[in-house]
Order: C-alpha cells, then structure tokens, then sequence
C-alpha cells in the first residue's frame, strides 16, 4: 500500500548549516551489536519510504540539535519549512527498585561488572535483563512515545527516524546512553553496581589493585614544560609508533560531531605526519626552531 506523501514526490528539505551529521555516510548504522539492536526497533515500525528518507536526513545534517536525558530525547529536525521541526521521544524508564534488583543480578557475576566498566555492553547482558523480568531495549512501540511538530500524518516520520539513526550512531560511542534512556546516568548504575555496602566486586577490586597512583605536577612551570633542557639531555630512545595516534583511535568518535570530515579521521592524519616530522628535529636533520610543515590549514 502506498504512503500519502510518495505522491506528489517528496519535497526537499532547506539546507541545514551547522547540523549533526552521522559518521556512517552509506550502508548500515550501528557497529556494535547494541547500536544495531536499537536500529532493529526503528525498522521493525512498517513506515515505507520514511525510513529510507530518515536515513538521508541524518547523513546530510539536517538534525539540528539534540539531548538525551533519562527517558528523553529532544531534537530541532529542519524541514522543508523555515522553521526547524520539534522532535520528542519519550522511552518506559525502569524503576529505582528494578535497577537495585538488576544490579543484583549483575553482581553475582563478575564478567558483567568488568565488561560495563570497560565502557562495553555484554553480549550476554539482557540474559541479566531476563532473570530480572526486565528488557534492556523496548519490548513494543507501546515503550516508545514519538511525536513531532511536522503536518506529517505518520508516527515515527522521517524527522523522527533521523533522530534514531543518530541515537544508534551515539550508543556506539557511549553503550551507557541506553541505560540513561532507560533511566539511569552511567555513574548511579555504576555505584549500583558496587552495592549498598560500599564493597566492589571481584572485577572492580583487581582494576583498582593494577590502577597506578598519580603523579603530582610539577609546581615549577619550568619544569612542567620542560625548559632549561640541554641538548645533551638523555631523552631515552625514540622512534616513530607502529600505530599511529592510539589515543585518538582509543577515543573513537567524537560525541555529536558536526564537522564536514570526520574528527578521529583527520587527527590520525595529523599524527601520522607529525611523528615523522619529530623525528627528523629529534635526529637533526631539521634545525632546532625550524618549522616543520604538518598537516593542510
């Protein structure tokens, strides 16, 4: 059967500057099996040609602005209209009591509490939802409560389906954003998860015990930048990394990025260049205080 707004085609939505544009630019959203989870609940809604069209939205940056918070998102979607469209998703939270008698559940096996806390969702984990008569996603379209200030007649519309897209692409980065949803902040699961008594689990205790404690700063700005170093100093030895800009590929990506390229893409680019370039100051072959070009501006 044939959607309404198919016929006449589809009218053009006003280019958006500034928006939020989704890091997956083609094939399917979601890389982690939590954010294509999500994914699921959006494409199991038989809503034709919007979905295909949501999709288009997210890529091209037509979602303005959006914020989660527990058992709500809220986002500006532009339209074909001057003015940006309303989105709301209200999602079922789960009570206090529930999350205490989840964090049971979980405590009783260490693996979960060592995985969460790693930043990873356990494959496993809605096995834990299950034994606790809990979901970790919604169950039906009856847990999620979409609506959206555009003449549309059809709940979820595409402005809708952007908005879910990008949530997937932000629960690939933060799988605690689903809990947050859900009605829980990352740090109040957390001490959930510790218990009550304020003792840790077995995972916990071993990633304090291997934890190394901090250095304090120096209190001289000199030697906190490091001046007055000789060029007889010992540096140690030195030499290019193997993998180029660890940190910036531990990071992953950038929350709500609204860059034409992507972030972590560009630093790695940056890095690459750079380590080559030290080396050369390190070695000599370029004079102390001599610029080395890097990069494009």
């Amino acid at each position: 059967m044939a959607y309404f707004d198919d016929f006449p085609p589809p009218s053009r939505p006003r280019r958006a500057k500034g928006g939020i544009k989704a890091q997956t630019q083609r094939g399917g959203f979601g890389k982690s099996w939590w954010a294509q989870r999500w994914i699921a609940v959006l494409e199991s809604f038989d809503i034709g040609a919007r979905l295909v069209r949501g999709r288009s939205y997210a890529r091209s940056g037509q979602v303005l602005d959006l914020d989660i918070s527990e058992g709500k998102v809220a986002a500006k979607v532009q339209g074909s209209r001057p003015r940006p469209y309303l989105v709301g998703i209200d999602v079922k939270t789960l009570s206090k009591t529930q999350w205490k008698d989840l964090a049971i559940t979980l405590r009783a096996q260490a693996l979960y509490a060592a995985r969460l806390l790693s930043g990873e969702m356990p494959e496993n984990i809605e096995d834990a939802f299950k034994a606790a008569n809990l979901s970790l996603f919604p169950g039906t379209s009856r847990d999620l409560r979409t609506e959206c200030s555009c003449p549309d007649w059809s709940n979820p519309c595409k402005h809708i389906a952007a908005v879910y897209y990008l949530l997937g692409e932000e629960f690939d980065r933060d799988p605690f954003l689903i809990f947050r949803l859900r009605g829980i902040g990352r740090d109040p699961f957390i001490a959930l998860l510790r218990g009550a008594n304020g003792k840790n689990p077995r995972a916990m205790r071993e990633a304090q015990a291997e934890r190394a404690p901090p250095v304090p700063l120096p209190a001289n700005p000199e030697n906190f930048w490091g001046a007055g170093v000789g060029d007889d100093a010992d540096c140690g030895d030195a030499a290019v990394p193997q993998l180029s800009a660890a940190v910036v590929r531990r990071l992953g990506h950038f929350p709500l990025w609204r860059g034409e390229a992507r972030l972590p893409d560009e630093l790695r680019r940056i890095y690459e260049q750079a380590s080559p370039a030290g080396m050369k100051i390190y070695v000599g072959e370029t004079p102390r205080g001599q610029a080395v070009p890097v990069g494009r501006r």
